[in-house]
């Protein structure tokens, strides 16, 4: 299975403390790194959570983010800090004896003052359950979405591996026209010059200059590396190290039959083989 190294999913609950939501994204990477951004009082979760990320993940670069925003149940009560409430009037009384005024805070900003009012402590235990079980569900439509993107991935590699296919056919085919054609071109210079070659020069010159265009082993190892790029795509293992470096391969024969061509349809599908392959390099930088 094929899976793209770029991917996102979010998923979101509410419960009676409030709502929880993550979000995962990723991009390409040469290894596996995962980075968490969780509220401190989740921050026990991290390990776990990173060892689940990598039993699914083996390469990209991963960003996790947990948001936790409490909610306002309807009939909460308002609990205040008496002893804060005191010591706030304490601070008042000194500074109104100091200064010699006399001066009573407006009910609404004393509210605000730090410590006045007594939060409520939510039960975290049922909050870290849910946002285990909330992570799981992410990184199950995380991994669905790369999954998707590397079918397409899967499909766009085997159109340009049939593509450069065809184009090894067309140089196979070519390649004893344009020989054919080089010797009626030397037998006709060497008419007009008056010149008569010997027969055994004449062999020997053929082979030679036959053995120095000769690119039946360039497009050997051309096809024998597409089929090893098609069976790389049906392993089920993480295998875009190995294309990457299949592409480099390709993309050496494709130039080493651009720089041995005599001609210019020859020299056409050379260039058109090198397009097909940088184009197949770059989306193997997105497999994971």
């Amino acid at each position: 299975m094929i899976r793209s190294m770029t991917g996102y999913a979010r998923v979101e609950a509410s419960f009676a403390w409030g709502r929880l939501s993550w979000e995962l994204r990723s991009v390409n990477h040469r290894y596996f790194d995962v980075s968490f951004k969780v509220p401190e009082e989740f921050r026990g979760l991290e390990g776990e959570l990173r060892q689940a990320a990598g039993g699914r993940i083996t390469r990209g670069k991963v960003e996790c983010g947990l948001r936790y925003a409490r909610e306002t149940v309807a009939g909460d009560t308002i609990a205040l800090d008496r002893t804060r409430l005191a010591q706030i009037r304490a601070a008042l009384d000194a500074i109104a004896e100091d200064l010699g005024a006399t001066a009573v805070p407006e009910p609404m900003r004393v509210l605000g003052y730090p410590g006045v009012v007594k939060e409520e402590q939510a039960d975290f235990a049922p909050l870290l359950t849910e946002a285990r079980r909330l992570f799981k569900a992410a990184l199950e439509d995380f991994t669905a979405a790369r999954t998707r993107e590397g079918e397409r991935l899967l499909q766009f590699i085997n159109e340009r591996c049939d593509a450069i296919d065809a184009l090894v056919a067309q140089v196979r085919a070519r390649h004893p026209l344009v020989r054919d054609q080089w010797l009626a071109r030397l037998q006709a210079r060497c008419a007009e010059l008056g010149v008569e070659i010997e027969p055994q020069r004449l062999a020997q010159e053929v082979a030679l200059t036959a053995q120095r265009l000769d690119v039946e082993e360039e497009m050997s190892r051309l096809l024998s590396h597409l089929e090893e790029v098609r069976q790389s795509l049906q392993r089920g293992e993480s295998v875009g190290r190995r294309l990457d470096f299949l592409m480099q391969e390709l993309n050496r024969e494709a130039n080493t039959l651009s720089s041995k061509s005599q001609d210019a349809e020859m020299t056409r599908c050379a260039v058109e083989m090198k397009v097909a392959i940088e184009q197949m390099r770059e989306q193997v930088q997105n497999i994971e």
